[in-house]
C-alpha cells in the first residue's frame, strides 16, 4: 500500500510537504548565470528583457488558399511567426490523388503536392522577415526545398531564410507514426540535411528533437526528458559518423516540449533540460563552441490534456501550461486552442489561443526578470530530481544500445504504454482529478461552433493536381527523378537533387516514392 501522506508527480518525484535550506539546500554551482554553461537559467542572458518568445500558433487546414488567409490573419492579430501543420498525406509522401490520401485531403493540416502549392500558401508573407517552423519529419528535406524554391521566387536567398523544419524522425518510430523509410536510410537524409544546412541555410534549423508527441503519447515528464535526449545523441553521432563536427551543427540543433498541467514541475523539467544537454555536447561530444551546447526550445502546450467536456475550461488549462514555458525560458510557444479536442481551431478560439500568449506576455509580470523562480527551494529540489530520473532512464538507454536499438526492440512504446495505463488507472480510480471528466462534471455538454472542412475539397484539389501535372516540364521532372534516384542508390548527397526536382515541379508524391523505391518502407513486426 503506498502510503497516502505522500505525494508524488507522475515522474515518482516524491513533493515533501515543506523544503527549506536544511531539507534541501541550494547548490548554486548548478545554476551558473542566464547566458553561460550549463544554462539552466536560460540560453541568453538578458532572456524576456530583451525580446520575447516567438509566438508561433500551429496552423494549417483545407488548402494552400486557406491557409493562407489563416496565416495573414494570426499575423495581423499579432502572431511572431508561421507554423505550418500539413496534412497525414503531405507527412507521408502521398499526392492527393493517390488512394491513400483519400479522406485524408486538408484534413488535420494543409495538402501540399508541389511547388506551385507553396508558392499560395506563402503568398504576400515576405520570408526575409518572418521565420517559419514546418511540423515535417518523413519528407522534411522536400517541403524544406520547396520552401527555399519560394524564397528564390520572393528574391531571398536561401541564406537569409529563417525557420525550422521538425525532421525528427526517431520520434516518429516512438510514438507518432508517420514514418515511412526505414531507420537506417531515415538517418541519411537527416544528415544529408544537416550538410546541406550548413553551406545553404545557415540561419535554419535544422532538426526539432521532439518530445512533444512522447509526452502527448502518454509519458511522463522524465521520460519525454531523457527519450528525447537520447534520440538528439543518436543524431548527433549519425552525424558525427557522416564526418560532420559538432560546431559545424550543433548550433542549428532545437527541441521541442510539451508544457502540461503540473506547473512547477513542468518549469524544472525545462530547466534541467538545457543543463543536461549542456553538458552531453560538451562531456560526451567535445563541443567548443558554447552555441552549441545552448538547448534552445519551442514549446506546445497539451493537447492531449484538453478535454471535450466543459471546453471553456482548456483556455485555464492552457494559460497554466503556457505560464509553465514562459517560466522555463522557452525560445517560441504554441497556446492550443480551447476546441481542439473537438475539431480543428475556428479563428475565434485561435484568436483566444494568441491572446494568451499576449497577456503573459505585456500583463503578468513574468517577463520582466530572468527565471523569476531560481532559487525557489521547490524548483531547485524539482528539478535536481528530476535530474535524477532522467539520468537514470537515460543510462538504461545507453546500457540498451541506444535509440536506434529502443526503437528496434520496443523499448520506448513499452515504457510509455505502462506509464500511460498507470496514469488512465488514477482517472479511472478516482487518484487523479480531471475537472469536467471526473469531478464536477455537468448534465448538459454545449458544443461550441466548430470548424468544418468543406466536404468537396479533395476532389477540387485532385483536379488542381491534374493541371498542374498537365502544365509542367515533365521531361524535365523524370530528368530531376531520374538523377535523385541515382543518388539515393549511392552516397551522394540527395538534398540538392530533391531541390532540383522540386524547382521542375515533381510532387512531393513523386519524389518520396523514388526513395520508396529504393530504400523500402518501415513495417513494425512487433
Amino acid at each position: 500500500m503506498a502510503d497516502e501522506n505522500k505525494k508524488y508527480t507522475r515522474s515518482k518525484v516524491e513533493i515533501p510537504i515543506l523544503l527549506d535550506e536544511q531539507t534541501h539546500p541550494i547548490d548554486t554551482s548548478k545554476l551558473g548565470k542566464p547566458g553561460e554553461f550549463p544554462f539552466t537559467r536560460g540560453v541568453y542572458p538578458n532572456m524576456y528583457r530583451g525580446r520575447f518568445w516567438t509566438m508561433r500558433q500551429y496552423a494549417g487546414f483545407g488548402t494552400a488558399v486557406e491557409t493562407n488567409k489563416r496565416f495573414k490573419y494570426l499575423l495581423e492579430k499579432g502572431q511572431t511567426g508561421l507554423s505550418v501543420a500539413f496534412d497525414l498525406a503531405t507527412q507521408i509522401g502521398y499526392d492527393s490523388d493517390h488512394p491513400m490520401a483519400a479522406g485524408e485531403v486538408g484534413r488535420t493540416g494543409v495538402a501540399i503536392d508541389s511547388l506551385y502549392d507553396m508558392e499560395v500558401l506563402l503568398d504576400g508573407i515576405p520570408l526575409d522577415k518572418v521565420s517559419t517552423s514546418m511540423t515535417i519529419n518523413a519528407t522534411a528535406a522536400i517541403l524544406l526545398c520547396l520552401y527555399i524554391a519560394v524564397g528564390k521566387k520572393q528574391g531571398v536567398p536561401s541564406e537569409k531564410l529563417t525557420g525550422t523544419i521538425q525532421n525528427d524522425i526517431l520520434k516518429e518510430f516512438i510514438s507518432r507514426g508517420t514514418h515511412i523509410y526505414p531507420p537506417k536510410p531515415s538517418m541519411r537524409l537527416i544528415t544529408d540535411i544537416f550538410a546541406f544546412a550548413k553551406d545553404h541555410t545557415p540561419r535554419f534549423n535544422t532538426i526539432s528533437i521532439s518530445g512533444y508527441h512522447i509526452r502527448e503519447a502518454g509519458s511522463t515528464a522524465a521520460q519525454e526528458v531523457a527519450f528525447t535526449l537520447s534520440d538528439a545523441i543518436a543524431y548527433v553521432e549519425a552525424a558525427m559518423k557522416a564526418g560532420l563536427d559538432i560546431d559545424d551543427f550543433a548550433p542549428r540543433l532545437s527541441f521541442f516540449f510539451a508544457a502540461h498541467n503540473n506547473l512547477f514541475e513542468e518549469v524544472a523539467k525545462f530547466r534541467v533540460a538545457r543543463r543536461l544537454w549542456a553538458k552531453i555536447v560538451r562531456e560526451r561530444f567535445g563541443a567548443k563552441n558554447p552555441k552549441s551546447m545552448m538547448l534552445r526550445f519551442h514549446t506546445q502546450t497539451g493537447g492531449s490534456t484538453l478535454t471535450a467536456q466543459q471546453p471553456e475550461n482548456n483556455i485555464v488549462r492552457t494559460a497554466v501550461q503556457a505560464l509553465s514555458a514562459v517560466l522555463g525560458g522557452t525560445q517560441s510557444l504554441h497556446t492550443n486552442s480551447f476546441d481542439e479536442a473537438l475539431a480543428l481551431p475556428t479563428e475565434k478560439s485561435a484568436e483566444i489561443a494568441l491572446r494568451t500568449q499576449q497577456i503573459l506576455a505585456y500583463e503578468s509580470g513574468v517577463t520582466d526578470t530572468v527565471d523569476p523562480l531560481a532559487g525557489s527551494y521547490y524548483v531547485e529540489y524539482m528539478t535536481d530530481e528530476l535530474e535524477k530520473k532522467i539520468v537514470e532512464i537515460m543510462d538504461e538507454i545507453d546500457r540498451l544500445g541506444g535509440s536506434v536499438q529502443c526503437i528496434e526492440t520496443g523499448y520506448y512504446k513499452d515504457e510509455i504504454a505502462r506509464v500511460a495505463w498507470e496514469f488512465q488507472q488514477q482517472l479511472e480510480h478516482d487518484e487523479m482529478v480531471v475537472v469536467g471528466v471526473n469531478k464536477f462534471q455537468e448534465d448538459q455538454i454545449e458544443v461550441p461552433s466548430i470548424l468544418k472542412i468543406d466536404p468537396n475539397l479533395e476532389q477540387k484539389k485532385v483536379e488542381a493536381l491534374k493541371e498542374m501535372r498537365s502544365k509542367r516540364d515533365n521531361p524535365a521532372v523524370e530528368k530531376a527523378l531520374t538523377a535523385l534516384r541515382q543518388a539515393a542508390r549511392g552516397s551522394d548527397n540527395v538534398v540538392p537533387l530533391i531541390l532540383e526536382a522540386v524547382e521542375a515541379y515533381a510532387t512531393v508524391g513523386e519524389i518520396s516514392d523514388v526513395f520508396r523505391e529504393e530504400w523500402g518502407e518501415y513495417r513494425d513486426s512487433r
